[in-house]
């Protein structure tokens, strides 16, 4: 019998060496060796606390306080060099005389933190605050408020033939003028303002401030004083760091530094690399060279979160009370941030991201354990650079561009000055540094450009939009609006340029009159141009979309259930493109209802509008779905999974719902159910952690 063969099993092997060749090995961890090149021994010997000397006001700060006690200001001064300080002596110049003075900010969090600060200067008594969030000692002789609700004011004070009740007007960031979305609001503030009230203007990035003070002048017969200080409180150096971990300086005179040119001559295409930069690596040679606490800007909010896992290559936090003292301090009162899932990336490694997604309260704390020197870096986005209020020893860029709302392009010279006006704590640091990083996104060509370049000139952004239109009525016949759009900053412009053709006064005319026709057709103004019954208690809707709300109020489709009127407030306040997925299965059918029958009362209204050429608003029922769960009380990270959104993105829906709320709460006159329905969702919905 023949003896049966038994195969030897052996382990699997590849037999074709083409599939062997073809599979990636993975690259060798580079890590970055901390040196400097010599030149800097000189530069980071200066790095350490100046010595305390007792203030002394600069020349600058002496000269634009005895302007603005005369008339109006315009200072022009880099972020940290005591712009403050002026509007504080302002503002005790003010309140000496029995006068009582307005400090206005584009962001709500700014204007937060200056009545913090303000409370601490003058005594909390005398300082008060007006946010779509807050309201707060209204009576003060000292309101802190953002430059919406300043608006609004001139509005009513218009209304009732009044005078504002104030006596010095303080716009910080200035330069918001030129913004394309918000610009028109502090135009109409300009244009408004009462002659005899003095009003400075206060910004760190504005080219053409000698125009804006020329067109200020035209308009309100008083001078413009323009103060202009070129000089950093604290000076600013730029660096290079080779992928090696060697820093480099990054200029020699005017020119890239020969290690900056050497490295992209020997190897273009090395620093275009699509792989994540070595956050951990970087922050040692950092540390190493005591060049922390740093700010580092990235391009998105998914970047921020994602470095924070660069502490593993990290050593953990030297072991001090003070920074779990000062931690705690604060969590006493945020206590729902203790949980937050970025808080043990903080405590052990003191890292922590700052952008947009992010709740306000979550940032608060950030910046405050930032401003004690408690951490050693930040990473933010670079679209928050304006309103931040946190400086570093450095700043760390690592893109030459900047996401602008339609697609990304270079940085704007005003961009970067908001950029590295953060490098450099005053007080604090004998200098400041930026450092350039190579990388897929960054042009370091563009950079040394922006380090020379000037601040772009602002353009006026006034256009009309029906709550301007119906609020201009209240108090002004269209005989007179068009005489202020004669005055805008606009017409000043072009009349200076000498351009031909059709005025900018004149379009806005035609653009104000298309408006007009619109609100007649629709009965919120009478033939004459006065407002209708209708069209008076509109004009209270300050809200983006005051026709759409004011169309549900008519046909009375707004719920009389708190929970499902912020449901569909919501709708109206959502201001994002894309439709939110919810998880979760099918809605109650109240809310479906409710919801119906709202977007079927305006459909007819929004087909008028599109035929008469206005853009509309997308409406999107999933955020009417995501506002019901917070308001019926379901926990916040419940409503975060469910909806998919951003913890900052929800708490934005959720406080402009509430100013939305707000303004329907405010018509206890005509609609007092759904004034008084409004107030309860209101409340509903503004709680921990929004709050």
């Amino acid at each position: 019998m023949e003896e049966k063969r038994v195969r030897k099993k052996i382990p699997f092997r590849h037999k074709s060496p083409v599939y062997v060749r073809k599979t990636k090995r993975p690259e060798a961890k580079v890590f970055m060796k901390p040196e400097i090149a010599p030149p800097l021994k000189s530069v980071l010997a200066k790095i350490g606390k100046p010595h305390p000397t007792p203030f002394v006001p600069d020349e600058f700060q002496t000269r634009a306080l005895a302007a603005i006690r005369q008339n109006d200001c315009l200072v022009m001064a880099p972020t940290g060099s005591g712009k403050t300080w002026i509007a504080r002596e302002g503002i005790l110049s003010v309140m000496e005389k029995g006068g009582r003075a307005w400090y206005a900010s584009p962001l709500k969090a700014l204007s937060n933190s200056k009545w913090v600060e303000f409370g601490l200067h003058f005594d909390p008594e005398n300082v008060g605050i007006i946010t779509g969030d807050t309201k707060e000692n209204t009576e003060a002789p000292i309101i802190v408020g953002t430059t919406e609700i300043l608006r609004n004011q001139l509005y009513d004070a218009m209304h009732r033939g009044e005078d504002l009740n104030c006596d010095l007007v303080i716009l910080d960031e200035a330069h918001y003028l030129g913004d394309a979305d918000r610009g028109v609001v502090w135009e109409e503030i300009l244009i408004y303002l009462p002659v005899r009230v003095n009003v400075l203007l206060l910004s760190a990035t504005i080219g053409n401030g000698e125009e804006i003070a020329a067109w200020l002048e035209s308009i309100r017969k008083k001078p413009c004083t323009v103060i202009r200080e070129e000089k950093r409180p604290v000076p600013l150096y730029p660096m290079f760091l080779h992928p090696s971990g060697c820093l480099h300086p990054f200029l020699e005179g005017k020119k890239a530094a020969p290690a900056v040119c050497e490295f992209f001559k020997r190897d273009p295409s090395r620093h275009r690399s699509g792989r994540l930069p070595d956050y951990a690596g970087i922050l040692r040679v950092l540390e190493r060279f005591n060049l922390l606490p740093a700010i580092f800007f990235l391009k998105s909010r998914a970047e921020c979160d994602a470095a924070l896992s660069c502490r593993a290559g990290l050593p953990p936090m030297k072991s001090h009370g003070a920074f779990a003292d000062d931690l705690d301090d604060l969590l006493e009162k945020f206590p729902s941030l203790g949980a937050h899932r970025q808080i043990k990336a903080l405590r052990s490694s003191g890292l922590a991201a700052h952008h947009g997604g992010q709740l306000p309260a979550w940032k608060l704390l950030v910046e405050e354990m930032m401003n004690r020197g408690r951490l050693r870096a930040i990473f933010a986005t670079t679209t928050v650079a304006a309103g931040v209020n946190f400086p570093a020893r450095t700043i760390v860029l690592f893109n030459s561009d900047q996401f602008n709302g339609r697609d990304f392009a270079p940085l704007s010279a005003t961009e970067f000055r908001q950029m590295t006006g953060r490098a450099g704590r005053r007080g604090q640091d004998n200098i400041g540094f930026m450092l350039a990083v190579p990388g897929r996104f960054m042009e370091l060509d563009h950079v040394k450009k922006m380090l020379r370049a000037e601040p772009e000139d602002i353009f006026s952004q006034l256009k009309n939009d029906f709550a301007m239109v119906l609020n201009l009525l209240l108090s002004q016949t269209p005989a007179n609006v068009k005489e202020i759009f004669e005055r805008s900053f606009a017409a000043w412009q072009q009349n200076k340029s000498g351009k031909r053709g059709r005025s900018a006064a004149e379009r806005l005319w035609e653009d104000f009159c298309l408006h007009l026709n619109f609100l007649k057709k629709e009965r919120f103004v009478d033939p004459d141009g006065k407002l209708t019954d209708d069209g008076l208690w509109a004009a209270r809707l300050r809200l983006d979309h005051p026709l759409l709300v004011a169309e549900c109020l008519r046909k009375n489709a707004l719920p009389d259930d708190e929970k499902l009127l912020a449901a569909a407030v919501a709708v109206f306040a959502y201001d994002r493109e894309d439709e939110l997925q919810l998880a979760g299965g099918q809605w109650a059918k109240p809310l479906t209802a409710a919801l119906r029958k709202v977007l079927l009362a305006v459909r007819p209204l929004a087909r008028r509008l599109e035929v008469a050429g206005f853009d509309l608003p997308k409406l999107h029922s999933s955020a009417g779905a995501a506002m019901s769960c917070w308001a019926q009380g379901r926990d916040w990270d419940d409503v975060l999974h469910l909806t998919g959104i951003a913890d900052g993105d929800m708490a934005s829906l959720v406080l402009r719902t509430a100013d939305n709320l707000r303004q329907i709460a405010s018509l206890r006159g005509t609609h007092p159910e759904i004034a008084a329905c409004a107030m309860k969702a209101r409340e509903a919905i503004l709680r921990e952690p929004v709050l």
